[in-house]
């Protein structure tokens, strides 16, 4: 939506987009992220800690290897 209204020059979408960023944040911080840290524990909080929750990262994150078994 931001890029249209940047593209089109159209305020109401820019309006649109805050109207409807306001469920999805309520959604993501009062649901989902207790219930990851509730699935996860320890591994979700480093997650939070090291990856930004709107922003995407310069650099890809990687975990510290703690003994988990894969590729």
């Amino acid at each position: 939506m931001a890029g249209q209204g940047l593209l089109l020059g159209q305020p109401k979408l820019f309006v649109a987009l805050a109207v409807g960023a306001v469920p999805v944040v309520a959604f993501v911080r009062l649901y989902e992220e207790p219930a990851l840290l509730r699935k996860f524990g320890a591994e979700y909080e480093e997650y939070r800690r090291n990856v930004p929750r709107w922003l995407p990262r310069l650099t890809p994150w990687r975990p510290q290897d703690s003994g988990r078994s894969g590729s």
